[in-house]
């Protein structure tokens, strides 16, 4: 299928990029102003910004509560960024949605990002608030549901902390759900047909890959680690059920479904779900056309169970 036309009609009226080094400043700037009003956004019962107080530092957090109830299964979200963008403000329309369409309590994580911070210092913010959620009872954890979410380098941590959590014995996060995820920071083209299939014309070029995530590794992240790379982890099993979203002409798509492909090797219920005429990023910047929408609906059935977990691609 080719790019989906309201895909392809956005991409020919943006602007050609500025010139020269990436200016994070500037790029952070300019998402900030296509932040929707607060009027504009989805309504939820309850949304408060907080802190999140962990041994290693306070972590500010915002809490989206779908409706009142004694108890509530939670949904920790990660935004994506290529580890040097995004925030609260820029990823708040998905939080909204997850929280609507699952009925979880999702807690987005305002984890520190380079080039400010240096690796690992993100992915422990990210770590840190999902122990948090468990253990802080005025967030009235039910106790079954704690799911783990993430678009794009969100993703990245989201398999990282799940596997972190395996390591460290601390076995209550029970789905992780990974959007178009970044698994493998080494951009070599040849790695993935994808990179080369997907490479201009549709969003996210590869050759842009290896600059806008060169803030993360030069901050000391190394793509050989599998904190940083998780698809290199040797051993996936016993690792959360995972839902795994991909866009078809996402130049990323490949190490997300060889991911899905790896974790049912090793025994963990999974789904691999591509979407059709999607680039990278469709869940932030296109879920309102209604092909990607139903994004939120696919999340909530595979959290509660009506997406069978062991279904191959949709």
């Amino acid at each position: 299928m080719t790019l989906h036309p309201e895909i392809a009609r956005v991409l020919a009226d943006m602007p050609a990029p500025a010139p020269g080094p990436l200016d994070p400043a500037a790029m952070r700037a300019d998402e900030q102003a296509q932040v929707a009003p607060l009027d504009e956004r989805l309504p939820v019962h309850d949304v408060r910004d907080t802190v999140a107080r962990t041994p290693s530092r306070d972590v500010p957090v915002r809490i989206y509560t779908p409706a009142k109830a004694a108890s509530y299964g939670l949904m920790v979200y990660f935004h994506g960024g290529a580890f040097f963008l995004g925030d609260l403000d820029t990823h708040d329309h998905i939080a909204r949605h997850l929280a609507v369409a699952t009925g979880l309590a999702v807690i987005s994580v305002d984890y520190r990002r380079a080039p400010e911070a240096a690796f690992p210092a993100g992915l422990d913010d990210c770590a840190a608030v999902v122990r948090w959620a468990a253990e802080h009872t005025e967030l009235q954890w039910n106790g079954q549901v704690l799911a783990i979410a993430g678009d794009s380098s969100g993703g990245t941590f989201v398999a990282a902390v799940a596997a972190m959590a395996h390591d460290d014995g601390f076995d209550r996060i029970t789905h992780q759900i990974l959007f178009y995820p970044s698994l493998d920071l080494d951009f070599d083209p040849d790695r993935y047909p994808s990179l080369r299939d997907n490479a201009v014309g549709f969003g996210m070029p590869t050759a842009a890959l290896k600059p806008f995530n060169a803030f993360y590794i030069d901050s000391g992240a190394d793509p050989d680690d599998p904190r940083v790379s998780p698809i290199k982890r040797a051993d996936l099993s016993g690792l959360p059920a995972a839902l795994i979203v991909t866009g078809e002409h996402d130049p990323l798509r490949d190490e997300g479904e060889l991911y899905g492909q790896r974790l049912r090797e090793a025994g963990v219920p999974s789904v691999v779900s591509r979407y059709a005429g999607a680039g990278h990023g469709f869940v932030q910047h296109f879920s309102w056309i209604p092909e990607y929408h139903r994004v939120f609906a696919e999340t909530a059935a595979f959290i509660d169970g009506t997406r069978s977990p062991s279904a191959g691609e949709s």
